[in-house]
């Protein structure tokens, strides 16, 4: 079982920035895909980062791209979402979750272990 508890939530401005971390424990983290996901009051959960168990491979949405930077430390079993200019839309939970396969993803399906997620809150 993998537990995943993330922290770097908080209240910021519109154009300001924040980073999430996200550290695991138990399982083979450093052989996992790893995710950021959020979700917002009465919308749908949307995956805005993946990354392989390398780091090699990175994907973003459409929504992010440009603005948030994923990425990993096997060494220390936690991953990271740099968020910079945060827009208000970016207002939501954002959840950490582990694949138990290696290769990143974008379906939200595909993760198999979620963290109890942390709200990001932008103000206009």
């Amino acid at each position: 079982q993998v537990q995943l508890v993330e922290s770097g939530g908080g209240l910021v401005q519109a154009g300001g920035s924040l980073r999430l971390a996200c550290v695991a424990s138990g399982g083979s983290f450093g052989s996992y895909a790893m995710g950021w996901i959020r979700q917002a009051p009465g919308k749908e959960r949307e995956c805005v980062a993946g990354i392989s168990w390398s780091g090699g491979t990175i994907e973003y949405a459409d929504s992010v791209k440009g603005r948030f930077i994923i990425s990993r430390d096997n060494a220390k079993n936690t991953v990271y979402l740099q968020m910079n200019s945060l827009k208000p839309e970016d207002t939501a939970a954002y959840y950490c979750a582990a694949d138990r396969n290696p290769w990143a993803t974008m379906l939200v399906r595909e993760y198999d272990w979620w963290g109890q997620g942390t709200q990001v809150t932008v103000s206009s």
